[in-house]
């Protein structure tokens, strides 16, 4: 389990991604999330205090937290070369232990790939 701070972080990130959070829009305060979450206020600025390390955010004092501008791109960036790569990794050793050789794998990826892309026709 991701710890909560963490898990508000993430979930602003997906707001952003989704467009329900846009470039230069207000995010929510520490307040407004730890009442929506039923969460301590600390521990949801410390998720809001991620995005503005990362740059993903920006502080406007006396007016709150906004989103900083190219942040989508800046978590697709993120997420891709992270999160892809550690499920990409969990698969190939799952892979090695069943014995499966890379170009079995390959064709398993992209058989799931072409699945899924004809489920969105």
């Amino acid at each position: 389990m991701k710890p909560i701070y963490i898990q508000i972080s993430e979930w602003l990130e997906t707001e952003i991604l989704r467009a329900n959070l846009k470039e230069g829009e207000r995010i929510y305060s520490q307040y407004q999330l730890a009442e929506m979450f039923n969460i301590n206020p600390a521990t949801a600025a410390k998720g809001l205090n991620i995005l503005v390390d990362e740059t993903i955010a920006y502080k406007k004092r006396g007016l709150g937290l906004f989103v900083a501008p190219n942040a989508k791109q800046f978590i697709l960036h993120k997420r891709r070369s992270q999160v892809l790569k550690q499920l990409i990794n969990e698969i190939v050793l799952e892979a090695k232990h069943l014995d499966v050789k890379e170009t079995e794998l390959m064709d398993l990826i992209h058989q799931v790939f072409n699945e899924i892309e004809e489920d969105k026709e």
